[in-house]
């Protein structure tokens, strides 16, 4: 029998550990997400940014090297309308940077894209029928979401309110993700767009503890066994740990990233839309300070990064988002294995003394 003090996710997940590794786009792979597997907790595939042919690529591969359940993440946010001339306008904001590194203004802007949940990506679940299936930004629509149901998956999705707590419940899924506002990444936020609705992770996990009957997963600033004690103190069932994971030698982030998560202060991350079109929490750089971390002008998302990859092709560490949470000085240099053990045991050992 589990020592945990709620085992409600580890029961529903079929996992041993109540540590769920963060999908994090661009820094995640098959072999992060077979480690964590294989560690005890919930491995996290993300496919928003990638081909139908490399998602089934990288589910093939965890399929091959571990027969623990694991999760793959989709986001759910609709693709924007055209608007040229908010593109036009936003690139010439940057263009005194193109003249500064030589970076080409006239060439085609290149596309930065994300891909939604759709048909095909549907189709590659229905495949490999993943005991997992997380989402950001809400729930796909309810045709799509009944045939990953049909699979067998287990639903969790990202919820930054109460209010979107319960509209989760309401809508299917078996476990809600409270993501504080201190987590990296993308704000999950899908029933408003303001920022002034953001609750930090203390106060969110135990009022949707509160206001839902399914188990909470509490992500946003847990980087260590003491988040995640506490988080159970909270009323949570499990977390969602996502930083952590960007300092293990599993992490695909460039040197640019990692430098800046070993050498920055804690509190120089700032919630920014500069990159992608939409609020995310990440390290301070040189564009986040000259424009601000939120520009009005940003193309929506996921159209702003498009302007900014020569810039980021010049000078990385000035233009590239660097993602991470407000507790990403206490990452340890650990491999994801390690990091998910240690997390679970230390935290386990300080719940029994309380």
């Amino acid at each position: 029998m589990s020592q945990w003090p709620d085992t409600r996710i580890l029961d529903l997940l079929g996992i041993e550990l109540p540590i769920i590794q963060g999908p994090m786009a661009g820094a995640t792979n098959s072999s992060m997400v077979i480690a964590v597997c294989n560690a005890g907790g919930l491995g996290s595939m993300p496919a928003a940014m990638l081909s139908t042919e490399q998602l089934r690529e990288e589910l093939q591969t965890i399929r091959q090297h571990t027969n623990k359940p694991f999760n793959v993440n989709f986001f759910c946010h609709q693709p924007p309308a055209p608007d040229e001339q908010r593109a036009r306008d936003w690139k010439l904001l940057l263009e005194p940077y193109y003249r500064e590194v030589g970076a080409d203004y006239d060439a085609p802007t290149p596309v930065s894209n994300r891909a939604p949940f759709d048909e095909t990506a549907c189709a590659v679940l229905e495949e490999f029928r993943p005991e997992v299936v997380s989402f950001h930004f809400g729930l796909p629509e309810k045709s799509l979401l009944d045939r990953v149901k049909a699979t067998g998956a287990k639903i969790l999705s990202s919820a930054t309110t109460v209010e979107e707590a319960l509209w989760l419940e309401q809508h299917g899924c078996d476990a809600i993700i409270a993501m504080g506002y201190e987590a990296g990444g993308h704000r999950g936020m899908f029933l408003s767009d303001d920022l002034g609705t953001q609750v930090g992770t203390f106060a969110l996990v135990p009022q949707v503890v509160d206001a839902v009957k399914v188990p909470v997963i509490a992500a946003g600033a847990i980087s260590d066994s003491r988040g995640v004690a506490a988080a159970f103190m909270l009323g949570a069932s499990a977390v969602q740990v996502g930083t952590a994971y960007l300092f293990t030698p599993e992490a695909k982030i460039s040197a640019s990233h990692h430098k800046a998560l070993r050498t920055a202060k804690e509190s120089e991350t700032a919630i920014t839309n500069l990159f992608t079109g939409r609020p995310a929490r990440g390290i301070l750089n040189r564009v986040m300070r000259e424009l601000g971390p939120m520009s009005a002008a940003a193309p929506s998302f996921p159209l702003a990064g498009g302007a900014l990859m020569p810039l980021r092709a010049k000078a990385e560490a000035d233009f590239a988002n660097l993602w991470a949470g407000q507790a990403f000085t206490l990452g340890k240099d650990l491999s994801s294995a390690e990091l998910t053990r240690q997390l679970a045991e230390e935290a386990l050992a300080k719940l029994r003394r309380r």
